[in-house]
């Protein structure tokens, strides 16, 4: 046998290799898109305004910290607290966590809701960056704002923790616009299950292209930027799709760090936030699996797909490329940290499924993904090397870059409806169709750099500038 021809077989080995992988794939998410249909439609079935009145009335709903880190946030800081401020829930308060800002975020807060200093004691339970001053608002009584040194998002929620008076907090970004019926929604799971819950993720939607005056989504719009139009298919795909259907099996790795909810005691068990990684959200929800199992307390994470945060999205190359390479590497070192857990069957299905999935899928495919596309573009020039191979790579990868990304669409208008005008659904419809053909490869070619990172031992968090999506 010759060179070219080992060569040859070996090619057509990898090209199928990747093909089993991808079909698996495939068939591993058509799984999760009939748990998620299932689950969708049966929720929408329940009266929806009759089951959070309750809750929304009730004096016995736990009482809830929002915790909203910032850094550099004055565009958008102001109208986020004023949609916190006009949520439906019976007892909270708002904490935002001035991380250093080198703008104007901490003044523009103090001016807009006439926030004074106050001496107050902080109990440290888990470690931060010092806290130069606590104020608050002389407005709102619920209302205060820690001016911190800069030490990262996941520190400013540690101060925030430590600030906290209430059982349950929830992260939201400096940037995000809640629904009023939000918080209702998501402590929902908390009380049925009589806090074994202890931690809720909701959706996160994208706000760019929506009508929002005073911190409240007035009109769901869709932005012309094709970029984001990707992005919105690309969120319904991960949380209608992907966070319903493990959550269902408790499952979840995940909880954005956009929107979710904890059980504050159970957070200082695990130290807090941990803040030598980008990922720390992922990582702390990781961490919160590890600490039910190994105290075989039965604790579970859910998801639930109605509570909706809007946030504003990178409309550039630029921003977007460092987002996704920065995900990627907070991907890794979630798992890295928690690796005693993976194949591990002391952390039951945590462990033997969703670590190897995350791992495997999320992490490694990028690389698997992307030489497919090199060998799909190399096969005509390939001696011996059969197109047919190459087309069927084509063939699975439109499927999951495109169909995949179609079925979320579809769900969206047949569960939630969040967007009413026909023309922006039929937009997202014919864009998820050309997913495979520009945006996947894109965001494939991101997170293998953010492979390449992790090897050159680049940490940064990388510039991550907003227009503010806010009239």
């Amino acid at each position: 046998m010759t060179l070219a021809n080992i060569f040859t077989t070996l090619l057509i080995i990898f090209t199928s290799f990747v093909a089993v992988y991808l079909i698996g794939i495939i068939l591993f998410y058509l799984i999760l898109f009939i748990i998620s249909a299932i689950q969708l439609r049966k929720d929408h079935n329940i009266d929806q305004f009759e089951q959070y009145e309750e809750i929304i009335d009730s004096s016995f709903s736990p009482p809830v910290s929002i915790l909203v880190p910032a850094f550099n946030e004055e565009t958008g800081i102001v109208p986020s607290v004023r949609s916190l401020l006009s949520i439906n829930y019976p007892e909270f308060e708002v904490v935002v966590i001035n991380d250093g800002s080198k703008d104007d975020t901490l003044q523009a807060v103090i001016d807009s809701f006439s926030m004074v200093r106050v001496e107050r004691t902080v109990r440290k339970v888990v470690d931060s960056k010092e806290i130069k001053q606590v104020y608050q608002s002389t407005l709102y009584e619920n209302l205060y704002v820690v001016d911190k040194m800069n030490g990262g998002k996941a520190d400013a929620l540690n101060a925030g923790i430590n600030v906290a008076h209430y059982p349950y907090f929830c992260s939201l970004d400096g940037d995000s616009i809640i629904e009023r019926d939000a918080f209702a929604k998501v402590m929902k799971p908390i009380i049925d299950s009589k806090q074994q819950v202890i931690a809720v993720g909701g959706s996160v939607r994208i706000a760019n292209g929506c009508d929002i005056e005073r911190g409240e989504v007035m009109k769901v719009g869709l932005s012309k930027s094709p970029l984001v139009v990707m992005q919105v298919i690309e969120y319904l795909r991960a949380f209608l799709m992907g966070r319903i259907g493990l959550s269902r099996h408790n499952l979840l790795l995940i909880i954005s760090g956009a929107f979710g909810v904890f059980h504050r005691e159970s957070v200082v068990q695990v130290s807090g936030y941990r803040t030598n990684t980008v990922g720390e959200d992922m990582d702390l929800v990781v961490r919160l699996h590890r600490l039910a199992k190994e105290s075989n307390s039965g604790k579970r994470i859910v998801y639930v797909p109605d509570p909706v945060c809007w946030t504003e999205a990178p409309e550039t190359m630029r921003i977007l490329r460092r987002q996704r390479s920065r995900w990627h590497r907070g991907l890794f070192e979630s798992l890295w940290y928690n690796r005693k857990m993976l194949l591990n069957p002391r952390y039951g299905l945590v462990g033997m499924i969703s670590m190897p999935y995350f791992l495997i899928v999320e992490f490694l495919g990028p690389l698997i993904e992307l030489i497919g596309y090199v060998l799909i573009i190399l096969a005509p020039f390939i001696s011996g090397f059969y197109t047919s191979f190459a087309f069927m790579l084509f063939l699975l990868a439109v499927i999951y870059g495109s169909l995949l990304s179609m079925s979320a669409v579809l769900l969206e208008e047949w569960s939630l409806r969040r967007y009413p005008k026909v023309s922006d659904l039929v937009r997202l419809y014919f864009y998820s169709l050309s997913e495979a053909f520009w945006f996947r490869p894109m965001t494939v070619l991101w997170r293998v750099e953010g492979m390449l990172q992790l090897i050159r031992r680049n940490h940064g968090w990388g510039e991550m500038s907003r227009k503010g999506v806010s009239k």
